[in-house]
């Protein structure tokens, strides 16, 4: 229905002078997608509220409205060409009034909560970068021909706009930090199995994919079958289920739209450096049921922000995971990716942090993700399964094996998870999975390392002398086979 429309969208933005990469194409198509669902849910707004014989404040003064500025039209429905803004005119009106006015919201707003701070954050953090406002101008009229007026609708530029954030993830650059494979998030919210009434955390969201599978999860379930939810349930799964902070700017308003076009009309994501907080100062008001997280791992941060932790060290994805774990309800679950030399790594920081997690947390269930998991990623990566409040006495590990190499060509599925899961419930041990008793362990080291002990064992390696030997055999065949050629020429 809308896939055309999105096209001719990436054919605008791909000429434009002012967009250079698919990370430039997404922030743009972001908020003029905002414009437009905004003016829809206001109109739809409006008119429930005329039916209902009620009075609507809008959001937007008429002026700044969509239907004002970028599609005017006409009572047959037509564009008003006389009405229109284009060419320097239209840039001008968006870079010196549109902006100023909107990032105005931020400041006027009741909470944080609220759509209209969301507005102002959003506006506050982006920039126009069309240069063209003719290129603005078609990109305008492209958008106006989407809709989100039905649930059919929505779930059709949600599923667009999340092939975006994935074309953008494996651009290069930094893009690959706003995308977690759909069916690896899928995979761990089946496992951690979040339901209606908890609250689900991600303090490094990125797109906010986990969130948005997790709302999937909650008011569809994965195979599609609409849960039955009460309408108290239905405003939980609104306003009181997910949060999510994300420090980038791009981000952060990635992740509102995407959560947006999934069915959450004001999510809460907040706009913050997770780790500048001190954990110490995380009460039980701050803890959440459900955590689910790809952090952003290799970064370095200072040793000031170091401080607000316990244990010390630089590497992000080590602190994110100490906030996790103090983040975390009593019986809360948690699912978070890592690099899998979290496992083994003998330095202190890394050990103190195995020793904290085993104590404090029962790890559960270790994924262990093959190469290629991650695009354009040039590391391998553990899934950690674990729950708080007791500790570990044995750890199940699964060893993914989707029998390919995994590329760009051929990405993870969700048939590859499948047999993961169905073993989870189990533990069943196999070829690809096996147990580790803690009682087992190195205390000096408290090694974790996914060391398959149930692999076939491989053929031993064959002398060099022995090889010599039947390369020496096979050159004299061939040289008899071709003596015996040579006679009957």
């Amino acid at each position: 229905m809308f896939e055309q429309s999105f096209k001719n969208i990436d054919d605008v933005l791909w000429k434009e002078a002012g967009c250079t990469t698919e990370l430039d194409y997404t922030e743009q198509t972001s908020w003029l997608l905002f414009l437009k669902y905004l003016d829809d849910l206001e109109v739809e707004r409006a008119l429930e509220a005329q039916l209902t014989g009620k009075s609507y404040s809008f959001i937007l003064d008429e002026a700044h409205r969509w239907s004002s500025w970028a599609a005017p039209k006409k009572d047959d429905g037509e564009l008003d060409e006389d009405r229109m803004l284009v060419g320097d005119d239209l840039i001008e009106y968006v870079d010196g009034e549109l902006f100023p006015y909107l990032q105005g919201f931020k400041g006027r707003a009741e909470s944080s909560k609220t759509i209209e701070y969301k507005i102002g954050e959003i506006f506050s953090e982006i920039k126009n970068r069309f240069q063209s406002g003719y290129s603005l101008r078609d990109a305008l009229e492209y958008v106006d021909e989407l809709s989100f007026g039905s649930q059919e609708q929505k779930h059709e530029l949600s599923e667009l706009y999340e092939a975006k954030i994935k074309k953008m993830g494996n651009a290069g650059r930094n893009g690959g930090e706003y995308y977690t494979p759909r069916p690896l998030i899928r995979a761990m919210i089946e496992v951690v199995q979040p339901q209606v009434g908890e609250q689900i955390y991600d303090g490094a969201c990125g797109s906010a994919g986990f969130l948005c599978e997790a709302y999937r999860f909650l008011r569809w379930g994965f195979d599609g079958a609409e849960r039955k939810l009460t309408t108290k349930q239905l405003q939980q799964l609104q306003t009181d289920t997910f949060v999510g902070k994300e420090k980038k700017s791009l981000a952060y308003v990635i992740a509102i739209m995407n959560m947006i076009l999934h069915g959450i009309d004001a999510p809460n994501i907040i706009h913050t450096n997770t780790l500048t907080e001190n954990i110490a100062d995380i009460q039980e008001k701050d803890r959440f049921d459900v955590i689910l997280a790809n952090p952003p791992f290799g970064g370095k941060e200072r040793k000031q922000l170091q401080e607000g932790f316990p244990i010390k060290t630089g590497e992000t994805a080590f602190l994110f995971l100490q906030h996790f774990i103090k983040s975390l309800k009593q019986g809360g679950r948690a699912a978070v990716v890592i690099k899998n030399t979290f496992l083994s790594n003998s330095d202190n920081a890394s050990r103190a942090l195995r020793q904290e997690l085993l104590s404090s947390c029962n790890l559960y269930t270790v994924l262990d993700c093959p190469s290629g998991t991650f695009q354009g990623a040039g590391v391998k990566t553990v899934v950690l399964f674990f729950e708080k409040g007791k500790k570990t006495e044995k750890i199940w590990y699964y060893q993914l094996d989707p029998g390919r190499s995994l590329g760009k060509t051929s990405a993870l599925n969700d048939a590859d998870l499948a047999e993961f899961i169905e073993s989870q419930a189990s533990v069943a041990e196999s070829e690809k999975s096996w147990i580790l008793n803690i009682s087992e362990l190195d205390r000096e080291t408290f090694d974790l390392s996914a060391k398959n002990p149930n692999l076939p064992e491989a053929e031993p390696l064959r002398e060099p002398l022995e090889i010599m030997k039947e390369i020496a055999v096979l050159d004299q065949e061939s040289s008899n086979i071709l003596t015996l050629i040579k006679e009957l020429i």
